[in-house]
């Protein structure tokens, strides 16, 4: 038992060594080299854009069923839906539309980041790289990491957007909330620091979905089969991490006021 402990303890310490020593890799990178551009912009293209149907849809529903949730617990408890933009536009901005995009990025393009890069790995594309005198963190790892840092925080402002109006639409079409009620709502109680509190939280989010899916692709091992093993333990890590981060990242951003 602690003979398993230990192996499982040592081999979580070293993958946390070899992530920070590609994060490493990238910060000397960026300094010492240019961009690459191209790459860096094709990447976000990926990321971003081919995510923004699924992640609107996904806070579009959102919003609509806080809306509904909210405007039916307040009829029950104060006979009248009140304060509904208040309660959807803080659910959004400030946590659901960072979790819900970083979930949704991290299912759809942090997946196939994982898949491609490890696909490399097993069929010796990035030895080659090695060969041909290319780092495959300058090359591969850095437009993806930028990529995500770009593309999360980008389509969460417009997650949180489509959120309030789908709870616009339940609000005014379905509780008969009047349609200035609902929006001076959002408009008197949310403030900048609100929206810097998600945008915050969507940066760090990024971040980490970028590095853990870089580093499950480039450390894949097993050929397809080991493919598929890393892809699968990229979005679960990722999961599990915008969870815990969201936790620590909340307590802190409160305790500095925002």
């Amino acid at each position: 038992m602690f003979k398993s402990l230990g192996r499982l303890i040592i081999r979580g310490l070293t993958q946390i060594g070899q992530a920070s020593g590609m994060v490493y890799s990238c910060l000397f990178w960026l300094v010492k080299s240019p961009l690459e551009f191209n790459q860096t912009m094709q990447q976000t293209v990926k990321i971003g854009v081919e995510s923004m149907v699924v992640a609107t849809l996904t806070s579009l529903f959102t919003g609509m069923v806080l809306a509904l949730q909210a405007g039916t617990t307040m009829q029950s408890i104060l006979s009248e839906p009140i304060y509904i933009g208040t309660l959807v536009g803080f659910s959004l901005v400030r946590e659901l539309g960072p979790v819900l995009t970083a979930f949704v990025v991290a299912g759809r393009a942090g997946a196939a980041v994982t898949a491609e890069i490890g696909t490399m790995r097993v069929t010796e594309q990035i030895d080659a790289l090695h060969t041909l005198g290319t780092d495959p963190i300058r090359y591969l790892v850095i437009p993806r990491l930028i990529a995500f840092t770009l593309a999360i925080p980008i389509l969460t402002l417009f997650a949180n957007v489509t959120g309030m109006f789908g709870g616009f639409l339940v609000s005014v079409y379905s509780l008969g909330v009047p349609s200035n009620t609902y929006v001076e709502d959002i408009t008197t109680f949310i403030g900048v620091d609100d929206l810097m509190h998600g945008f915050i939280k969507s940066i760090f989010f990024a971040f980490m979905i970028g590095v853990v899916c870089c580093y499950r692709g480039l450390y894949t091992r097993g050929g397809a089969e080991g493919v598929g093993k890393s892809t699968t333990k990229a979005v679960v890590t990722s999961m599990v991490l915008i969870l815990v981060l969201d936790y620590f990242l909340t307590a802190i951003l409160n305790s500095l006021g925002i």
